[in-house]
């Protein structure tokens, strides 16, 4: 038997729920190979695999390259994925293995605002992954998100289109609440930026607003939305 540690969080009112769903996920992943895993969390909420089986060292290097392991601790230069924790006064708090801080001074390249406004701003809503870097270690441990984090949250800022952010839902459920409201027709698809992490990307003519408010009462996930710079003055042009 082979117990693996993913750098994957249990988070939200029903972690029971959460587990079940993310046990049937990675169990898909290894669906070809001989093994059985089974699933449980550790205290601080990591997703803890124990892989038995003719596959299991072929299935825990599998798990490990796809979801990777949490850190025990920053090391300069490096870049780190990790989850949106909470947006504090002066601060981003991410979540890799330990909890880090993208203070205010880094922030600076989301433009203007205090922590919180940025984050509504781009539709970030806890337990998003995200990467960061390490560019200190000396005082204290000093991070900031990769060009390529940034870019990603630009892009959707400068869209033509909303984006509305779910967490702690599967593409299935998601797709069903966007069905069961109607909304079909109304959204391109779905973006997958997590394992149970993901953006719906609306039309050219949806008010991502809009969205949240039908399928909000269906999912039991937090949301956000990401209203698209051209999408908005796209719609004061034709108001």
């Amino acid at each position: 038997m082979i117990k693996v540690v993913t750098l994957q969080h249990v988070y939200g009112k029903s972690r029971e729920r959460m587990t079940s769903l993310l046990k049937t996920l990675i169990e898909n992943d290894l669906k070809n190979l001989e093994v059985k895993v089974d699933i449980s969390t550790t205290l601080k909420k990591w997703v803890e695999l124990f892989l038995e089986g003719e596959d299991e060292e072929v299935s825990a290097n599998l798990l490990i390259s796809r979801y990777g392991t949490p850190a025990v601790k920053a090391e300069h230069g490096k870049k780190y994925t990790g989850f949106l924790q909470a947006f504090l006064e002066d601060a981003f708090l991410v979540n890799i293995g330990i909890h880090v801080r993208v203070e205010t001074e880094e922030l600076k390249a989301l433009g203007s605002g205090k922590p919180k406004q940025l984050a509504s701003r781009f539709g970030l809503i806890p337990n998003l992954p995200v990467e960061i870097e390490v560019f200190e270690l000396k005082k204290a441990i000093k991070t900031r998100f990769t060009k390529k984090q940034l870019d990603l949250w630009w892009k959707w800022k400068k869209a033509s289109t909303d984006r509305v952010t779910v967490n702690g839902a599967t593409r299935s459920e998601i797709k069903y609440s966007i069905k069961k409201t109607g909304h079909s027709r109304d959204i391109y698809g779905i973006e997958r930026l997590g394992l149970l992490e993901h953006a719906i990307v609306c039309r050219e003519n949806t008010d991502g607003p809009g969205i949240v408010a039908s399928i909000g009462p269906l999912l039991h996930s937090e949301i956000g939305v990401v209203i698209g710079d051209a999408h908005r003055r796209m719609c004061r042009k034709i108001g």
